[in-house]
């Protein structure tokens, strides 16, 4: 096993340098060849580059790699790696019978002269772990947090030796290869919010298990992927969307879910500025609603992202407990476009205690404004109340008597509403008790979630179902 935490960048670089069947090129836009540069100054890379270069000028990036509306962007850096990789085979047929090769490029914005802007760009890897093997895919979106661009070239040329490294060496599982990418690049200073990797070097791997993992290493605080299972970069997705928000557990997805989502979406379209075709519906997990017994399971993961994907909805995995910070974040990418969230009238509860925001110089009031300060309506589905049976929503929200006049502010203030035109039927559906028939091997469970659900649930035998122990129905 490598020893990652002894390797320095040049360790890596000369590694790759002197394995003779490793061969590949650079194509670095935006913030200096700082990848190749690490290569050169390692020693030895004669064996190893085929050939750097840096298209700076727009107009020699378009003659390269075609007209482009956006030069930092996923579609730019595909269209590099393909055409790179390929003109490299093109030239060196011999040469591909006995080498590995690669292609590296990268699209970055860099901190401006002004520092006005975020630094942040993508980078991949197409390469061949194997000699004559088909070529597989690594992309990623980073954002870059030092506050000057010099720092912000240098982190940059360490993830790209990173990068390199870990395709060659450090592939096995996802656990080394997340350790080697990130290996002497913190957090503070590089946040990786979109991973990807495709082609036979990672057979076996689901790209939903490897973003979970970026938030669980805390190397960002959210990603998302689509009914499709394809991972996508939160602020390219969603931006300056219509966001409406869905946070729960979704363990399983039952009737009260769909009804929720379906009723809050009629509300949120009714709203003033929102518009159908620029609506982007999200279902969040959060790193808390994962864990049982100190764990986060990761078949328990899919399992509930197989189900929301059968019904067609984006999920995004996400590090925000508490409610504002996940407005603040969205909010960065909507833009003044108005967002929704969907909760449960008794999360309305925690929003509403001091406690949740301890952590807070200005408490509750900080949060609010920094919350709702933002163009955000909460819509609020109600419950039975678990002690009378009775109809529980914001009319009779318990909270306390100091914070009333804050609640009814909301109100007026279009910024909290009920759900209205609730299936009242459904009302009694918890997940919990859902998940407890499927263990027990009832059939009854069948009733709360939907037909798609069902289906689903039994074909793939999610949530400890089994065919062999279902009994009879109760």
């Amino acid at each position: 096993m490598i020893n990652l935490a002894r390797l320095t960048t040049e360790d890596k670089a000369l590694k790759i340098n002197l394995t003779p069947d490793i061969y590949g090129c650079f194509a670095e836009i935006g913030a200096g060849q700082e990848v190749a540069a690490n290569f050169f100054k390692a020693g030895g890379s004669s064996g190893t580059i085929a050939y750097t270069q840096s298209a700076y000028d727009m107009k020699v990036s378009d003659s390269m790699y075609g007209p482009a509306s956006r030069y930092v962007c996923e579609e730019r850096l595909m269209t590099m790696l393909e055409t790179e990789y390929e003109t490299m085979k093109y030239r060196l047929p011999e040469k591909a019978k006995s080498t590995r090769f690669f292609a590296f490029c990268n699209t970055v914005e860099s901190l401006n002269y002004h520092r006005t802007n975020q630094g942040q760009g993508w980078i991949g890897i197409r390469f061949q772990r194997n000699l004559g093997e088909a070529a597989s895919d690594v992309v990623l979106h980073v954002n870059m947090h030092d506050n000057n661009n010099r720092s912000q070239q240098i982190a940059l040329g360490i993830l790209g030796v990173n990068l390199i490294h870990s395709v060659f060496f450090c592939a096995e599982n996802i656990e080394d290869f997340l350790s080697g990418l990130t290996n002497r690049v913190t957090r503070e200073r590089i946040e990786i919010d979109m991973l990807r990797v495709s082609g036979p070097a990672f057979e076996g791997w689901d790209n939903r298990i490897l973003s979970l993992n970026l938030v669980k290493r805390g190397l960002t605080d959210a990603t998302m992927f689509d009914l499709c299972g394809k991972v996508l970069q939160p602020a390219t997705a969603l931006y300056k969307k219509n966001i409406l928000l869905m946070r729960g557990r979704f363990r399983p997805v039952t009737k009260v879910h769909i009804d929720m989502i379906e009723k809050g979406s009629q509300q949120f379209l009714s709203e003033h500025g929102v518009k159908k075709d620029n609506v982007a519906v999200v279902f969040e997990l959060t790193l808390k609603d994962l864990t049982a017994d100190g764990k986060i399971s990761d078949k328990d993961f899919i399992d509930r992202a197989d189900l929301l994907g059968s019904l067609g909805y984006t999920v995004m995995i996400s590090n925000y407990l508490k409610h504002y910070k996940m407005i603040d974040y969205l909010a960065t990418i909507a833009k003044e476009q108005l967002m929704g969230v969907i909760l449960g009238v008794y999360n309305i509860h925690s929003i509403f205690d001091d406690r949740y925001y301890d952590n807070l110089k200005g408490g509750l009031l900080e949060a609010f404004g920094r919350g709702f300060g933002h163009n955000v309506k909460l819509f609020v589905y109600p419950a039975n109340d678990v002690e009378t049976g009775e109809l529980y929503d914001l009319d009779v929200l318990d909270i306390p008597e100091k914070y009333r006049g804050l609640l009814q502010y909301l109100k007026d203030a279009n910024k909290i509403e009920s759900i209205h035109d609730f299936d009242t039927r459904l009302l009694h559906i918890l997940s919990d008790d859902v998940l407890a028939k499927i263990n027990a091997g009832s059939s009854t469970w069948e009733q709360d979630v939907p037909e798609e659900v069902v289906k689903a649930i039994k074909f793939f035998e999610l949530f400890g179902y089994s065919k062999k122990t279902e009994s009879v129905t109760l």
